[in-house]
């Protein structure tokens, strides 16, 4: 179960003047899954109404219903091995999205998996956040506990000049559990849980080949 509060948490540095984020790649598909464009670069490049753009679509996945939109999934041991998605997202997260080819293997991986009813945008965040410690009374001390390296992606719809809508799927990976990373969990969002992207959500856990 995902804890509301440690989601609450994650959101309050994804604002403009509080950033944690530190990098936003992303793909540009047709309804076919075909990659028309891709883009990488710094987070901090963004122009300020660009930021706040692409910090409200990367805070859906945190932010949505816990438990409801937002569920956490474990990996199972067998899913861990050469050549699983989780490789993939260990490397995608290890390198902060620096790695093109990296990159290229996960939009294949969508573009193969996720069905849409017509174009698509695929935006991947890397961000990392220095998680403080908490006092006996639940308050926030200025120490830190540990430093929580993230990567979060989200799946759009597409408008007119790359436009990119609100979410309709998307992942926190590791997840975020008892205020620190767990590799061996993922956060999924759906935003209609009654209609799962299950194709692509079995990749990423292993269930298919």
């Amino acid at each position: 179960m995902i804890d509301r509060k440690d989601m609450l948490e994650l959101t309050r540095r994804m604002t403009p003047t509080r950033t944690c984020m530190r990098r936003i790649a992303g793909a540009y598909f047709d309804r076919d899954g075909e990659i028309d464009n891709t883009f990488n670069i710094r987070f901090l490049n963004l122009n300020p109404t660009d930021k706040a753009k692409h910090l409200a679509i990367a805070k859906t996945v945190p932010f949505a219903k816990t438990n409801e939109q937002l569920i956490e999934h474990v990996f199972p041991k067998e899913s861990k091995g050469k050549g699983s998605i989780w490789q993939l997202l260990q490397g995608v997260h290890s390198c902060g999205l620096e790695n093109d080819l990296l990159m290229e293997v996960l939009y294949e991986q969508i573009g193969k998996y996720y069905s849409a009813a017509g174009p698509y945008a695929a935006a991947v965040f890397h961000g990392t956040y220095d998680v403080p410690m908490k006092s006996s009374d639940n308050g926030y001390l200025y120490e830190s506990e540990e430093v929580y390296d993230f990567i979060i992606c989200t799946i759009s719809p597409q408008g007119e000049d790359y436009e990119i809508g609100k979410p309709d799927y998307g992942f926190l990976f590791p997840a975020f559990s008892f205020r620190s990373g767990d590799p061996g969990r993922i956060d999924i969002f759906n935003r209609l849980p009654e209609y799962p992207q299950k194709a692509l959500t079995d990749v990423i856990l292993g269930k298919r080949a």
